[in-house]
C-alpha cells in the first residue's frame, strides 16, 4: 500500500507545484507528483527541486503568521538555521541524526541522500514538514 501525502514543491527556479506524492525518500532521485488540479503525474529530477513541504492544507491559513522561535515546541532534535541558495533563509529541527558524517554535508555530499527532513519550529505551521533538498543550500548553522 502506498502512502499519500499532500505536498507543495518549491523548485529551484521559484515555481511552485501542489499535489500529492506518492512514498518518497531521502534516495529518491525523481519525485513522483500528481498535480493537484490536473491530476497529471509529474517526474521531476530532485536537481530541480529546492524543497518540499508536506503540508495539512493547500491552502494554508494567509493570516497566520508563522512562529519562528525554538522555545515554541519540545526539542525534536538538532536545531539548524539553513539559509537558500536563492535568499531565503528557515529553522527547525533535524529529524533523526544529522544525515552526513565526517563534518559538513555541503562540502562532503553523501550522494545516495539527497537531504534531509526538518521540522518546523512553530507546530501551528501548515507545514507538517520540509524536506530539504542538500544541493539547494547555501549554508547551515547547528545551534546549540
Amino acid at each position: 500500500m502506498q502512502h499519500i501525502e499532500n505536498v507543495v514543491v518549491r523548485l529551484n527556479s521559484g515555481k511552485l507545484l501542489k499535489g500529492y506524492v506518492r512514498d518518497f525518500s531521502v534516495h529518491s532521485n525523481v519525485v513522483v507528483l500528481e498535480e493537484f488540479e490536473s491530476r497529471q503525474e509529474l517526474r521531476i529530477p530532485i536537481i530541480e527541486v529546492k524543497a518540499i513541504f508536506f503540508v495539512r492544507t493547500f491552502e494554508g491559513d494567509k493570516s497566520y503568521r508563522e512562529k519562528k522561535s525554538y522555545g515554541l515546541r519540545q526539542n525534536l532534535g538538532r536545531k539548524v538555521y539553513i539559509k537558500f541558495r536563492d535568499g531565503e533563509a528557515m529553522m527547525g529541527f533535524i529529524e533523526g541524526k544529522i544525515p552526513w558524517e565526517k563534518g559538513f554535508f555541503i562540502s562532503n555530499p553523501d550522494n545516495k541522500v539527497k537531504g534531509f527532513y526538518l521540522i518546523p519550529t512553530d507546530s501551528g505551521s501548515n507545514n507538517i514538514k520540509v524536506f530539504v533538498v542538500g544541493s539547494s543550500i547555501k549554508d547551515m548553522t547547528i545551534m546549540p
